[in-house]
C-alpha cells in the first residue's frame, strides 16, 4: 500500500518502465521507513498531532495548500479545547455529563482521528520526498523527474538539513510536550475540584446544587425576647407580706371603695395594686383618648392562680365606664368555659351593683333567644340593653352573626382570661370575629357616623386628627406563654407586661448578654401549697382515695380525672363502697347539675368532688384544703392549674399526685424544671389499706354490674 501511494505521488503509476519505477520506490520507501522507525522512538502519542517546522518557504506553501483536510482536523481540535474550557465553569453535575459527552465523541471519532493521522504521515512523507527533489509542486504532479534531479536534491536537502534543525525540532516537540503535560495536569485539578464541590452539594459559583447535601447539625434556634417580655413589671410572689391598703391606690371613686369594704376587702394583693392604677390611668383623659392622646397601652398578667386576678380587672372597668352617657357594649370579657363566665359575671354584677351600669351573660346558660332579649331591645331601633357581656367564644360568634342590633363598635375594653387557652383555641377564629365587628363601618347610629372608627395603625398627625375610640386588650392568665409567635395572634398594642416570675434570664434583642436555647417556661405556685407524690400501682389508685378519706380525714378533697368516663366510673366505685359524700363534675352533667354539685361541696355537704379538667381553669371553688391528681397529668399548665384550686388567696394547701413507676422520672423533671419549689415523697404502706381490700373487691363486681345496666339503657 505504501509503494503505490509513493508511486502514485511520483506519478509513475501510469509509466510503461514499472520495473525502474519499483526500484525507485523500493529504494525511496527504505530511506522514508529507517528516518521514521529513529523519529518514532523520540516522538509520543501527543507529538503526532504536533507539525514539524521544515526550511523552506516553498515547503511551507506547499504544505498549507496540500492538506485543507489536516487544517480542519486542527481547527477542530481548536474548537473542542475550547469547549472543554468553557465545560470547566460549569457546576459539578454539568462538568461530569460534558465530560461523559468528550468521552463518546472520543469514541466515535478515534476512526476519524487515526484515518487523518495515516494521512499525516503519508503527506509527510510526501513533504520529505518534495525536499529531497527540490521541484515544484507542477513537476511533481506531472512526474518528469529524473533520478539525476532527484541525487542532487537529495544533496541539497543534506547540505540545507544540517543535524542542528532536529535538535532544534526536538526541543520544540519538548517544549509543546510540557505545556501539553502543563494543561492536562491544570485540567484534572479543575476536575478534581469540581467533583468535590458537587459531592458538597455546591457548584464552582457557590450555588447550591439540589441533592447530595451532607449531613450537618443544624444550630439550636436560640430564643430571643422583646423587650417588654424580657423585662416586664414586676409582681411580688408572697401575698401576705405585700398586702396593701386600699386607699392607698389613687383614683378609685368613693362608691367602689364602700363596695369594697362592704365585701370585706380592705387590702389588695400585689397583682390588684399594680394593675389597677395602670389601667385607671388610660381612662384618666377619658375614653375617646390615653395619655397624651395616643391609644392606651394592651395589658397583659401572668400570676399564680389565687392572687385577685378577677377583681384586677373588675375595679377598673367599673370605674372608668360609670361616666358613660349612652348604654353600649363598652366592655367584652371572654373566658373559656360556662361556670368561669358565670364567675366573673356574678363579681362585676356586684362591684355594677348601685349603678346604672348592665351586666350581661351569654354563656350557652339560656336559650338563644332569651340571650339576645337580655342583648338588645326588641322593636324600634334596636338599641344596646348591656354596658359589660360576659362571653364563651362560641355564644359570643353566634350573637354577632345572628343577633340584629347587637354592635361592638363602642367596644372599650376586650378582657381575654385564660389567656393561654384562648390562644389555643385561637382557630375558631373568635377574635378575627370580635375584631372586625368592632371597626364595621355603617351601624347606622349617629354617635357611629361623628366618630368613625378605623383599624389602628401608623401613628400620624392625620390619624390623631379625628378622635376615636380605642380598644385596649387586657390579658390575664396563671400560665400565660412567653412565646412571641403565639402572642402575635392577639394583636397587641405596645404591650406592657406585669409578672410574677422572676427566674426568666433577661434577654432582648438589643442585648450583648448571651441568650439561652428555647428555656423551660417557668410558673408561679401558690406560696401556701406543698406537694406530693404517691407511689402506686394502676389497682391501688381507688384505695388510696378511700384511705385518704376515711383514714386520714381528708375533706373536703377535688379529685381530677383525665378523662371523664375515669371520673363517673371512680365516681360509681366510691359511691357504691359508701361512708363517703361523693359526687362528679364534667361534660355528662348539664349546666345546672354542675352547679348545684360545685354549691354543695362548697358548702362542706360533699366530701369527694370527682372533676375533669373543666374544673381546673380559674373557677374559685371556696373551702378546697386538698387536691389530688388520681391521673397524673400530661402538661405542666394543666398540672398547675390543678393545684391552684387550693392554696389560694395566701391560704395553706395540699396537692397529691398518684404515680405509677414508669411516670415518675418524667413528671418530676417536669415539674421540677417549672419552677416548683419541690415535690415531697408520701409512701403509703400496704399494711394501711389490707382493712379495706375485701370489701374493695365486692365493690368491683357490684361496679361491673352497674356498668352494664348503664350500657344496656343507652342502647336503649
Amino acid at each position: 500500500m505504501a509503494l503505490f501511494l509513493i508511486n502514485r505521488y511520483l506519478g509513475d503509476e501510469n509509466d510503461n518502465d514499472g520495473s525502474s519505477s519499483e526500484s525507485r520506490s523500493r529504494a525511496l520507501l527504505a530511506k522514508l521507513q529507517e528516518k521514521a522507525r529513529a523519529r518514532q522512538q523520540q516522538k509520543s502519542a501527543t507529538q503526532e498531532e504536533t507539525k514539524a517546522q521544515l526550511s523552506g518557504e516553498e515547503v511551507i506553501s506547499k504544505k498549507r495548500k496540500r492538506k485543507p483536510k489536516d487544517q480542519d482536523a486542527l481547527g477542530q481540535g481548536h474548537k473542542r479545547k475550547k469547549k472543554e474550557q468553557l465545560i470547566q465553569t460549569l457546576p459539578g453535575t454539568a462538568l461530569e455529563l460534558e465530560c461523559k459527552e468528550l468521552s463518546a465523541e472520543a469514541g466515535t471519532a478515534n476512526d476519524c482521528l487515526s484515518r487523518k493521522k495515516k494521512k499525516r504521515k503519508n503527506t509527510k512523507t510526501e513533504e520529505l520526498e518534495e525536499a529531497e527533489n527540490g521541484s515544484s509542486e507542477e513537476d511533481v504532479g506531472k512526474g518528469v523527474k529524473t533520478e539525476k534531479n532527484k541525487s542532487e536534491q537529495q544533496s541539497v536537502l543534506a547540505a540545507d538539513q544540517p543535524e542542528e534543525s532536529d535538535s532544534e525540532e526536538e526541543e520544540e516537540e519538548k517544549e509543546k510536550e510540557r505545556d501539553e503535560d502543563e494543561s492536562l495536569e491544570e485540567k484534572k485539578e479543575q476536575i478534581d475540584q469540581s467533583t468535590v464541590n458537587s459531592e458538597k452539594g455546591l457548584s464552582q459559583s457557590g450555588f447550591t446544587i439540589l441533592g447530595g447535601f451532607e449531613k450537618r447539625t443544624a444550630p439550636k434556634v436560640q430564643m430571643v425576647l422583646p423587650q417588654w417580655l424580657a423585662q416586664p413589671d414586676v409582681i411580688q410572689r408572697d401575698i401576705n407580706k405585700n398586702l396593701v391598703p386600699v386607699v392607698d391606690i389613687p383614683g378609685i371613686c368613693p362608691r367602689l371603695l364602700k363596695k369594697l369594704e362592704t365585701n370585706g376587702i380592705k387590702h389588695f394583693f400585689p397583682v390588684q395594686a399594680e394593675v389597677i392604677p395602670a389601667v385607671l390611668e388610660s381612662v384618666c383623659h377619658g375614653l375617646l383618648a390615653g395619655r397624651g392622646g395616643y391609644s392606651p397601652r394592651d395589658i397583659c398578667v401572668s400570676a399564680p392562680t389565687g392572687s385577685g386576678k378577677t377583681l384586677a380587672f373588675v375595679i377598673p372597668v367599673i370605674q372608668a365606664l360609670t361616666q358613660r352617657v349612652v348604654r353600649e357594649v363598652r366592655a367584652l370579657a371572654v373566658l373559656p368555659t360556662k361556670e368561669l363566665a358565670q364567675q366573673v359575671c356574678k363579681v362585676f354584677s356586684s362591684y355594677a351593683e348601685g349603678s346604672s351600669l348592665k351586666v350581661v351573660m351569654v354563656a350557652g346558660q339560656k336559650s338563644f333567644a332569651a340571650e339576645q332579649a337580655t342583648l338588645v331591645e326588641s322593636g324600634g331601633r334596636g338599641r344596646s340593653l348591656a354596658d359589660i357581656v360576659v362571653a364563651t367564644p362560641g355564644r359570643l360568634v353566634d350573637h354577632i352573626n345572628k343577633t340584629a342590633g347587637f354592635s361592638l363598635q363602642h367596644l372599650r375594653f376586650l378582657i381575654i382570661d385564660e389567656a393561654d387557652r384562648m390562644i389555643d383555641s385561637m382557630h375558631q377564629s373568635w377574635l378575627s370575629q370580635v375584631v372586625k365587628a368592632v371597626y364595621r363601618s355603617g351601624s347606622g347610629s349617629d354617635s357611629a357616623s361623628i366618630f368613625k372608627r378605623t383599624e389602628p395603625g401608623p401613628i400620624t398627625a392625620a390619624s390623631l386628627f379625628q378622635p376615636q375610640v380605642p380598644l385596649q386588650k387586657l390579658l390575664f392568665s396563671a400560665t400565660l406563654t412567653h412565646n412571641p409567635e403565639k402572642l402575635q395572634q392577639l394583636g397587641l398594642h405596645q404591650p406592657r407586661l406585669f409578672s410574677s416570675v422572676h427566674s426568666r434570664p433577661p434577654t432582648t434583642a438589643s442585648s450583648s448578654t448571651p441568650v439561652t436555647s428555647q428555656p423551660q417556661e417557668k410558673f408561679n405556685f401558690p406560696q401556701g401549697l406543698t406537694e406530693y407524690y404517691v407511689p402506686c400501682t394502676l389497682s391501688k389508685k381507688p384505695l388510696l382515695i378511700l384511705h385518704f378519706l376515711l383514714r386520714l380525714k381528708f375533706s373536703p378533697v377535688l379529685c381530677f380525672t383525665n378523662s371523664r368516663e375515669a371520673a363517673h366510673r371512680l365516681f360509681l366505685l366510691v359511691q357504691l363502697f359508701g361512708d363517703v359524700q361523693v359526687a362528679e363534675f364534667s361534660s355528662r352533667l348539664s349546666p345546672n347539675e354542675r352547679k348545684k354539685a360545685l354549691k354543695e361541696f362548697e358548702q362542706g355537704k360533699i366530701q369527694l368532688l370527682i372533676s375533669t379538667d373543666a374544673a381546673a381553669r380559674g373557677i374559685d371553688i371556696k373551702g378546697v384544703k386538698c387536691v389530688v391528681n388520681y391521673d397524673a397529668p400530661q402538661f405542666i399548665r394543666t398540672y398547675v392549674h390543678r393545684v391552684g384550686r387550693t392554696a389560694r388567696a395566701g391560704k395553706a394547701g395540699l396537692a397529691f399526685t398518684f404515680l405509677l413507676g414508669i411516670q415518675e422520672k418524667n413528671f418530676l423533671k417536669m415539674v421540677r424544671d417549672a419552677g416548683s419549689p419541690g415535690v415531697l415523697k408520701q409512701i403509703v404502706k400496704s399494711e394501711n389499706l389490707k382493712g379495706m381490700e375485701a370489701h374493695y373487691q365486692q365493690t368491683l363486681l357490684e361496679l361491673e354490674n352497674v356498668i352494664k345496666q348503664e350500657r344496656a339503657k343507652k342502647r336503649i
